[in-house]
């Protein structure tokens, strides 16, 4: 890593602060899974950028995100700066997330020739009816009444059977990919370094197993594609020519994993809050074109990837009155800034009728999330299906048990209960 150099004259630089460590050690505890949003709101009235004793830096008020997203002295490359580049580690730093401009615009450019406009304006919404589809048909294969883990039988299959299909990997070999998906996300669960290694070393192999998969799948397709993204990606015959190899699979393996575990968590931790606020339920039965509105309000409430540690500042950098020097790591606290009480009138509040909707639920910046119209589809339609068809659903228990990772919240399981299941309404 390079030595940081001396501060610019007049931008102060935060020492470690214990108190803002200690708090952030809370936060990653699992026994504060449930609610971290009071730790984040410690955090960020205390100060919306500190410096935390192992020398990175936390952000957690809005408008300092902002600012750190949008400047090109802040780079997503994890490594950025590094010289120890040949010992860091097998990952997906092909991908277009883990690039900086201009690297990554061109891939990103690249994939978005296959996945939306202006190449294919209409292709997210021509995926309407394949996901009520799906959702009614896991619907319709819950029990006639009683319970169910909503996690296991809805939230999961849901996204990941639509990932597939866009991307082009068959739904038999669905299994081995939830494998490898669950690998790789794991490594942030640890709770000590050596299971911290281990996790690391699973999480390795697997990204090497997932990726010579889909090498083999990408040279099925070339040269006979089959209408799916990896046929695009591997048949490209634009402008800026084909990725490479290394890019194209570390693309696709963001997608994958990217494509399902945010969406996995977004319908479980939407379900839940719905089911809290049954008032709002009730007023979204009534009138479902509230929907959108309802979404917004809760993606920004509880978004399910809360903070974002991939980032590194390639030069002194003044954000707010803290100078985040050269070289220091900078962690994007994403879940706090969207109740962050200078810019969200009574943050903590569930209230699909705010007028202000400019939450950070999907990130911002060039980095924004990719898959976020996709994502909002999939569960808009996933939320719209299961509230209307099931009755007297409750919750069996609140708060239901959560994943262990920090970084990607959402429960383990979420059991619900409900008296009968409506029949579906006809799909054309």
């Amino acid at each position: 890593m390079n030595t940081s150099p001396e501060p610019r004259p007049g931008c102060p630089v935060a020492g470690g602060s214990p108190a803002a460590s200690a708090t952030w050690d809370r936060f990653l505890d699992h026994d504060n899974r449930y609610d971290p949003y009071p730790l984040y709101a410690r955090l960020r009235d205390t100060a919306p950028v500190q410096r935390l004793d192992d020398g990175a830096f936390l952000i957690t008020g809005y408008d300092e995100i902002l600012q750190v997203v949008h400047d090109p002295h802040i780079s997503s490359d994890p490594l950025a700066g590094r010289d120890d580049v040949a010992d860091a580690g097998p990952g997906l730093t092909a991908a277009f997330v883990m690039q900086d401009p201009p690297v990554h615009d061109r891939l990103r450019r690249q994939t978005m020739r296959h996945f939306g406009p202006p190449h294919h304006a209409g292709y997210i919404d021509s995926l309407r009816a394949d996901i009520t589809r799906t959702a009614t048909a896991l619907i319709d294969a819950f029990p006639a009444s009683g319970t169910v883990d909503l996690v296991e039988a809805f939230a999961y299959p849901l996204p990941v059977m639509m990932i597939c299909d866009v991307l082009g990997v068959p739904h038999e070999d669905e299994p081995r990919f939830h494998a490898w998906s669950m690998a790789i996300i794991a490594p942030p669960e640890a709770t000590t370094p050596e299971e911290a290694e281990a996790l690391q070393g699973e999480a390795s192999a697997a990204t090497r197993e997932l990726g010579a998969y889909l090498a083999h799948l990408a040279e099925v397709r070339r040269g006979t594609p089959q209408g799916d993204l990896l046929s695009g990606l591997v048949n490209d015959d634009g402008a800026e020519g084909p990725m490479s190899a290394s890019e194209m699979i570390s693309t696709t393996i963001m997608l994958l994993i990217g494509g399902h575990e945010t969406t996995v968590n977004m319908i479980a931790n939407g379900a839940l809050t719905l089911l809290r606020h049954p008032e709002e339920l009730d007023r979204l039965r009534t009138d479902p074109s509230t929907m959108p509105r309802v979404f917004e309000e809760l993606l920004r409430l509880e978004p399910p990837a809360q903070v974002t540690p991939k980032y590194i500042a390639l030069e002194d950098v003044l954000v707010g009155d803290v100078t985040i020097t050269r070289g220091s790591p900078v962690w994007v606290a994403w879940a706090a800034a969207n109740r962050d009480p200078r810019h969200f009138a009574d943050p903590d509040r569930f209230d699909p009728l705010r007028e202000n909707r400019d939450h950070l639920g999907f990130g911002a910046g060039i980095h924004a999330c990719f898959g976020a119209p996709l994502a909002r589809l999939e569960t808009q339609i996933a939320l719209a299906e299961l509230f209307s068809r099931l009755v007297d659903v409750r919750l069996v228990e609140d708060p239901p048990p959560y994943r262990r990772n920090p970084l990607l919240r959402g429960p383990s399981r979420l059991d619900i209960s409900f008296g009968r299941v409506l029949p579906a309404a006809t799909v054309s």
